[in-house]
């Protein structure tokens, strides 16, 4: 039977160690790269496309998180971190299993069987995610970054040049300082995720940082635009109104 071809990406040196340590006693495993960082480790999918991934959580320059954000084709993945924090994103983008450091040979044997089951099968995981976790995760923190994926190279936004999200299907639009780039994501994750005291969401396909405000204007009858610094003018429902107005004292 062919082996299932697996990628270890972790910055920390003894647990990339100890996944191969236990895996070594598996014929089904062959281990075809194992990475440092999360930019080796987004070079080594693209190019050597295994079957199966170890991918660690907090990495520094590209976190794991940020890393399968930007995959174009997306291998099984067993994610793996000191933080139980980031269980439920994990579980959001599909993760086969969620191992919490130091893990147990056991746990982790489980979840490798797992993985082994659903590339072998060719099924999703159906295993409903609280029954994975040790424990409900805590809420996530604000964003800092937005990492986003042109052609071959990955770029880091930071959230301080970021002027204007717009909704575009299922994708947005982000308009930042250096130009504009197209993630696929949703409103709400950006709703939820920038910081509220800087980023508001005027219309239901418009979230604007406070600071490119310039002011607002009347439009037609009951309606308001937002001038920005820029120049560009962007639509304001009643409810953004609202919320401008109460709470950001517009």
């Amino acid at each position: 039977m062919k082996k299932i071809r697996t990628v270890i990406i972790d910055d920390e040196a003894p647990a990339r160690e100890i996944i191969k340590h236990y895996l070594k006693d598996l014929d089904s495993i062959e281990i075809i790269a194992e990475c440092a960082d999360g930019f080796c480790g987004l070079k080594s999918i693209s190019f050597m496309k295994p079957d199966l991934v170890f991918l660690d959580i907090q990495m520094p320059r590209l976190t794991g998180i940020e890393l399968v954000e930007v995959l174009t084709e997306k291998p099984v993945i067993i994610f793996i971190t000191a933080y139980d924090q980031f269980a439920l994103k994990a579980f959001e983008l599909n993760a086969v299993d969620y191992l919490l450091k130091p893990f147990p040979k056991i746990r982790f044997l489980d979840a490798v069987n797992k993985a082994i089951d659903k590339i072998r099968s060719g099924t999703e995981n159906l295993e409903p995610a609280n029954q994975l976790l040790a424990k409900k995760p805590e809420p996530a923190s604000p964003i800092n970054r937005v990492v986003v994926r042109k052609g071959n190279s990955i770029n880091l936004i930071p959230i301080e040049q970021i002027k204007y999200v717009e909704a575009q299907d299922d994708y947005v639009m982000i308009y930042h300082s250096s130009g504009k780039a197209l993630k696929q994501q949703t409103m709400k994750y950006y709703e939820d995720n920038l910081p509220v005291a800087d980023f508001v969401r005027i219309h239901r396909s418009y979230i604007v940082s406070v600071h490119e405000i310039n002011r607002i204007e009347p439009y037609g009858k009951d309606n308001h635009v937002a001038i920005l610094h820029s120049g560009d003018k962007l639509p304001v429902s009643r409810s953004g109104y609202k919320h401008l107005k109460e709470e950001l004292n517009f």
